[in-house]
């Protein structure tokens, strides 16, 4: 079970509509920075395969600047 953190920049001005669409998708928990124009993302999905198609799913949003993962860890199934 893959969890990952990443930090999400917003393209300017598009910081609430990014947060809208990260949280629309069920593996996603979305922190807004207080003082910075930046999210912090953290993923949860099943394994990496499902990983890998929700990160092709967040980096297809249009008010995605940049997209930077911050760490990831696995657990081993059970």
């Amino acid at each position: 079970m893959p969890i990952k953190s990443y930090l999400a920049h917003p393209i300017t001005g598009k910081k609430e509509e990014l947060m809208k669409a990260l949280r629309s998708l069920q593996q996603c928990e979305v922190v807004p920075a207080k003082n910075q124009d930046v999210l912090a993302l953290v993923t949860d999905t099943t394994d990496e395969i499902e990983e890998e198609i929700l990160k092709e799913k967040i980096e297809a949003i249009d008010s995605l600047k940049m997209l930077s993962l911050v760490s990831g860890f696995n657990t081993p199934p059970n």
